[in-house]
């Protein structure tokens, strides 16, 4: 497929996802708090402050996500926040206990504005676990 064509297919699909998605299509906190249990508690604690059961068993302990905001400024890095979260940016010496979250990326898509005001389309269960995690987010 020529490039151009590409472009006009791939920026047509993703106007029809964003027209087809409604605000009560979107994922919620709450819709993320069960995937966060499910896959992010045993490190980082049910209540996201970095204390899970393994937490003690690792070299570096994992990050309180309650403090993400507070820790860039008071802005939460939505786009960032993200990239860890599906292993984008994992790094064996940034992050080296993260494991990468495939599932999280299975499924249908939903636009997300991540603050550059592109609505982009996102796997849903990663939008949910992302929405969670900055519905936790504390001021300090």
């Amino acid at each position: 497929m020529r490039p151009t064509l590409f472009s006009l297919t791939l920026g047509g699909l993703a106007a029809g996802l964003i027209a087809a998605c409604t605000p009560e299509d979107m994922p919620e906190a709450g819709d993320g708090r069960a995937l966060f249990v499910e896959n992010c508690a045993v490190c980082h604690g049910a209540n996201a402050k970095g204390d899970g059961p393994m937490a003690r068993a690792m070299a570096k302990a994992p990050a309180d996500l309650t403090l993400i905001a507070v820790r860039n400024g008071g802005t939460f890095p939505r786009v960032d926040v993200l990239s860890t979260i599906d292993g984008y940016t994992k790094s064996d010496e940034k992050l080296p206990n993260m494991p990468e979250f495939g599932a999280l990326l299975e499924g249908d898509l939903v636009p997300l504005d991540t603050g550059d005001g592109v609505m982009t389309p996102t796997p849903r269960k990663l939008v949910a676990v992302l929405e969670y995690i900055e519905s936790v987010q504390q001021t300090r």
